[in-house]
């Protein structure tokens, strides 16, 4: 695993701004194809620098402004906020509440802290292998919902540099969605309810709502291996006692003697599932299948932040921030790739510097022989580091966008000829 030493973070920095972040396809997203006019000068950014410096309310001109601003102050964190009704570098000079935010994405977040509860391998800010299957289920469960229940089309997932992902929703209307349209849909697609204290947190009725099915399905997928194996949510009675306080107690002295006579977490469930849905207990309804689907759910469903999606005015950390912890950079993630992410393969800044540093003596030596016509043929650096890859999926992610926006214009066209 690449090492990283905070200590060398802000000359890397430097280097990153000055030859590796990718300006102008962040300032082709931001910008929205220019259709908007003052759409990319109305938008906020925030910028935390060394020593915890946090400056808000930045914005930028273009792309130009962006960029030497970004050299010039060479931010540790860089935060994405709301496009609002001035340019908030100015928010001071405006009437008081005349400054309000009018549009944002619809933003997830999902961190890994938030299934402490749940998960035995690691806690807090750690996260490994077999702990990370419960972001690919996030992504995968959310992902489906945002696009087959809602018919949102450009999503684009980032992970976070450390211990989690999030979801950016850009059309063109989600953008302008309220915050109460906005709880409503983070509403949806939250099942895991209730704070530390409460143990079951998961409660489905007889009747399975598709959403509910649908995520069964997908946990379905990756549940034997992630919490039967890896996890081994049921390896000791310490372990399979959480799980007895989510089944009603009438069946609980029957599941602890065959636990007992069970050798692994994967005959346990077994026996769990024929307890909780053995003809004798349905008949007064507190048993059936859905038990089981409240652990698997519980044990698996997304956990999202809900007041980083509510909120139009709230900050969410921008992709391509570097994350001063890890020194990972935090990528776009290919949603057709989404089982093979290993958050350990991710760039780091000190990596993707070191390539760059090996290509420039490379170049150095090449350059007497180079003739004057080759010049125009270079490729942007970051193109010849590993963080090439994560920019083709962004780029993809942008070719959709201005796809989507042409075949609107063309729509509105149309439709105005029509008389």
């Amino acid at each position: 695993m690449e090492t990283f030493d905070p200590a060398e973070l802000p000359e890397l920095l430097k280097l990153y701004y000055r030859r590796l972040f990718p300006y102008a396809q962040y300032y082709r997203w931001l910008n929205y194809g220019g259709v908007i006019k003052n759409y990319f000068q109305h938008r906020e950014f925030s910028f935390t620098l060394k020593d915890d410096i946090y400056i808000r309310y930045q914005s930028f001109n273009n792309q130009s402004d962006l960029e030497k601003e970004m050299q010039k102050m060479n931010p540790y964190k860089i935060d994405i906020g709301a496009v609002y009704s001035h340019r908030p570098n100015q928010h001071n000079t405006v009437k008081l509440g005349a400054f309000q935010a009018q549009e944002k994405e619809l933003v997830f977040d999902i961190d890994m802290t938030d299934y402490d509860d749940v998960r035995r391998c690691c806690s807090s800010a750690d996260i490994c292998s077999k702990c990370w299957t419960l972001m690919t289920m996030a992504i995968r469960i959310i992902d489906r919902a945002l696009k087959e229940d809602f018919g949102f089309k450009h999503r684009l997932w980032v992970y976070s540099g450390r211990r989690g992902v999030h979801c950016w929703v850009c059309d063109e209307s989600v953008r302008k969605l309220s915050s109460a349209v906005r709880s409503g849909i983070v509403e949806y697609l939250s099942l895991v309810k209730g704070g530390q204290d409460v143990k079951k947190k998961v409660h489905l009725s007889e009747k399975i709502h598709p959403f509910v099915s649908k995520s069964i399905n997908i946990i379905k997928k990756y549940f034997e291996e992630y919490a039967l194996v890896d996890q081994d949510i049921l390896q000791n009675k310490e372990s399979w006692d959480k799980i007895l306080a989510l089944v009603p107690e009438t069946i609980h002295e029957k599941l602890q003697q065959n636990f007992q006579k069970c050798h692994n977490s994967l005959q346990r469930w077994e026996y769990l599932k024929q307890g909780i849905n053995c003809q004798d207990n349905t008949k007064n309804d507190k048993c059936g299948p859905w038990l089981e689907w409240e652990i698997m759910l519980q044990y698996c469903f997304p956990r999202l932040d809900i007041n980083v999606s509510k909120g139009i005015n709230h900050l969410l950390k921008s992709p391509f921030s570097v994350h001063p912890k890890t020194g990972r950079i935090s990528v776009p993630i290919d949603l057709q790739k989404v089982d093979q992410f290993d958050p350990f393969t991710v760039p780091t800044i000190s990596s993707i510097c070191r390539e760059l540093d090996a290509i420039s003596i490379n170049d150095e030596g090449r350059e007497g022989n180079e003739a004057e016509s080759d010049i125009k043929h270079r490729t942007r650096d970051y193109k010849k580091t590993s963080l090439a890859p994560y920019i083709k999926v962004f780029e993809q992610f942008l070719e959709n966008l201005d796809k989507s926006r042409k075949g609107e214009l063309l729509k509105k066209s149309d439709l105005q000829k029509d008389f």
